[in-house]
């Protein structure tokens, strides 16, 4: 049986990271992951260049059960920490949207930095290695059984559980072992995903797809309200686009979605005055202040004569028509589902962890980090930074003196 200080089950962003610092602090580490591939998540997130942190995260910009969870973890490692990390390994980057930062070049650099950060500080890595079980031993710490021998490690780091994007290893286990443990799980759902709707719904938009516009989106109630002004692309089956994988991690099903089609525009306003200046017909003035394709169907959608002169127009058709666009509802089936999902909201009730260490409350020297706790980030980075921030946190605690 090999004994180790610190054993971190999943070599994703947060274990790579949690491994490292852990290391380097003085633990005797492993890393064990099932998957044959490293950290296929990175490599594929921002289009192959990883959106890694956003420089503007707060805690304002997480979802949880418990919403103030995150903000001891996130103040003890800012995105500034991990910049100067990226910095003092040569990657260039860019910032491209909203404090979103982006590789130059590949993803598979923040993979090789992450490596580069275990193998400074000593990580021994199993993969691929599957856990059969994981029990506590008599004499404390933990016996894990793993495909590669028996391990005694003092403490555990559970850093697998999010079920978004199957098809790259994706799995459940750190889920289950949390509920063997007795920690409440909050209902995983899919986030930051494209949503969808009944086709006869949909079909008079159809012909939309491929459009992309600025939209000002919102649903729910209250604390639970989003509110987003992105960018949002129609598609043949329903809507996507950051808007949409933003409210994505909002919405729930039977809910409505309101969309303001042209958000930085007074519609109606600006028709009485056209009406007033301009001869020019309906359809002509609609598409100077709105996309083309989106002006003619929504004249369309409400029967309007697209050819009638400004002057022509009936105030209470101009009125419609500018409300209509300002405030479309529309109520989504469902959506794409774990298989397009960036990210799992939900997981490992928080009020059962430590804010300060990521530790479990029941079971002593066991810790969840990444995406299977209950702290769900924005697109934008976000997510990201979670991951670093809570592998971070718990790395430090788990190699502080006792």
């Amino acid at each position: 049986m090999q004994n180790f200080d610190l054993t971190v089950v999943g070599a994703g962003a947060a274990g790579l990271f949690c491994a490292g610092i852990a290391g380097q602090l003085g633990l005797r580490v492993l890393l064990i992951d099932h998957a044959d591939k490293l950290a296929e998540k990175i490599r594929i997130s921002g289009g192959g260049r990883c959106n890694f942190t956003n420089r503007e995260a707060t805690p304002a910009n997480f979802l949880s059960e418990n919403p103030n969870f995150c903000r001891s973890a996130l103040a003890r490692y800012t995105p500034r920490d991990f910049i100067e990390l990226v910095q003092r390994h040569g990657i260039a980057f860019h910032e491209k949207h909203k404090g979103q930062l982006f590789c130059d070049h590949s993803s598979e650099q923040i993979i090789q930095m992450l490596v580069k950060e275990c193998d400074a500080g000593g990580v021994e890595r199993w993969q691929p290695c599957t856990v059969a079980d994981l029990r506590p031993a008599a004499a404390g710490g933990f016996e894990i059984e793993t495909s590669r021998g028996q391990v005694l490690s003092r403490r555990v780091v559970v850093a697998t559980g999010g079920l978004s994007i199957p098809k790259i290893g994706a799995s459940d286990w750190g889920l289950r072992l949390a509920q063997r443990f007795g920690h409440r799980i909050v209902e995983p759902r899919p986030a930051l995903v494209p949503l969808t709707f009944a086709p006869e719904d949909w079909a008079p938009f159809a012909e939309l797809a491929g459009l992309s516009l600025p939209v000002e989106l919102s649903c729910g109630q209250g604390k639970a309200k989003g509110r987003f002004l992105e960018d949002l692309l129609f598609t043949h089956r329903g809507l996507s686009g950051p808007a949409i994988l933003q409210i994505s991690s909002f919405w729930t099903e039977g809910q409505d979605l309101q969309l303001d089609l042209a958000p930085e525009t007074d519609l109606a306003a600006s028709l009485r005055e056209l009406k007033g200046n301009s001869r020019r017909h309906l359809g002509n003035e609609l598409a100077t202040l709105l996309p083309s394709r989106l002006a003619q169907a929504w004249i369309e959608r409400l029967k309007l004569d697209a050819s009638r002169p400004m002057p022509e127009c009936k105030d209470k058709d101009l009125q419609t028509l500018a409300d209509s666009l300002k405030r479309w509802t529309l109520k989504p089936n469902g959506s794409e589902g774990w298989r397009k999902a960036e990210v799992m909201r939900g997981g490992v009730d928080t009020r059962e962890l430590s804010s300060q260490s990521l530790e479990s409350q029941r079971v002593p020297g066991l810790h969840f980090i990444g995406e299977v706790v209950d702290v769900t980030g924005w697109l934008g980075g976000y997510n990201f930074q979670w991951a670093w921030a809570s592998a971070a946190a718990c790395a430090r605690a788990a190699a502080a003196p006792v």
